[in-house]
């Protein structure tokens, strides 16, 4: 196993996870309420930078400018910036959810306007509102540290597969609701929502495949790359030699974290799991060849 490839369970550090993933939901409340929408809701999406989990600039309600909420996981703090240079820090160490997300939405609404959010978790196993939430206090830095260099690799994988994709496509996004990192490249063409709840009639109307990554959760608690189509045809479940494995229960093809690791070269295992399923897919789902061939960089990028 290469050493500056982290390893990563969740059952090892489920507390924190928790904790962690609570407090994304908060930066991802505050895009949801100010963003302007985007189609698949993109407006909601949250970016995992080099210095954490950070929403996108945010117009401020006032009309003083932009601001923008991140949760900064080298010195562990919740951190808002104004345009005009204006900031507030909040540890996250020794500190619940609920404390942290009244912190923050007091100084946000103080720095930038009054607003409003739903503090209702979404996608989670608990359903105590953010601003409630005293249950979720464990915070190891030393976990959270290595979930975020294993987080940043997989964004690596995924922006590597993505890069010379020439038809629509999503940049690297960290989604707060189910706290993993993903790309969706779209055909172009419109596709029926797999139901009418307003997630799924939003996110779900267009023919795409995406690829992820998630640290594991109480459903699949190995971290994973994951990649499915939608609408999936009959016959994506079929494919032989597969790298990863099909996961019926999620609807999935999954390559462990652990699988990687012990690959001579993990970065490049994980982008060609990514492109294999993702070239499996434009033929059972009868995408345009050409556009398809793209995300192999055929044509190449213009020099």
């Amino acid at each position: 196993m290469p050493a500056h490839w982290p390893s990563l369970s969740y059952g090892e550090w489920r507390e924190t996870c928790d904790t962690l993933h609570a407090h994304t939901q908060l930066l991802g409340k505050l895009a949801v309420a100010l963003a302007p929408p985007e189609p698949q809701l993109q407006h909601a999406a949250l970016r995992l930078t080099t210095r954490g989990w950070e929403t996108l600039p945010l117009p401020a309600p006032d009309g003083s400018g932009a601001f923008s909420a991140l949760l900064d996981l080298h010195v562990h703090e919740a951190v808002l910036e104004h345009s005009d240079g204006r900031s507030a820090r909040f540890s996250l160490l020794n500190a619940s959810v609920g404390a942290i997300t009244r912190s923050v939405l007091d100084a946000a609404r103080e720095m930038a306007g009054t607003f409003q959010i739903d503090p209702k978790p979404q996608e989670v196993a608990w359903t105590v509102p953010l601003d409630e939430d005293e249950q979720h206090t464990v915070y190891d830095p030393a976990q959270v540290g290595r979930y975020f260099d294993a987080a940043g690799r997989a964004a690596l994988v995924l922006a590597d597969f993505r890069a010379p994709f020439r038809g629509r496509s999503t940049p690297v996004n960290a989604w707060w609701g189910s706290f993993d990192l993903a790309v969706n490249l779209f055909s172009g063409r419109r596709a029926e929502p797999p139901s009418r709840d307003f997630i799924m009639r939003n996110a779900m109307d267009a023919q795409e495949v995406a690829v992820g990554w998630w640290p594991g959760d109480t459903r699949y608690e190995r971290a994973a790359f994951y990649a499915y189509a939608h609408p999936a045809a009959e016959g994506f479940a079929e494919l032989s030699p597969a790298p990863g494995r099909w996961e019926g229960t999620l609807g999935e093809f999954v390559l462990d974290w652990d699988d990687v690791l012990a690959s001579p070269d993990p970065h490049r295992t994980a982008v060609e799991f990514a492109r294999t399923v993702f070239r499996h897919a434009c033929v059972v789902c009868e995408w345009d060849a050409e556009l398809a061939a793209t995300v192999h960089g055929s044509p190449p990028p213009v020099a």
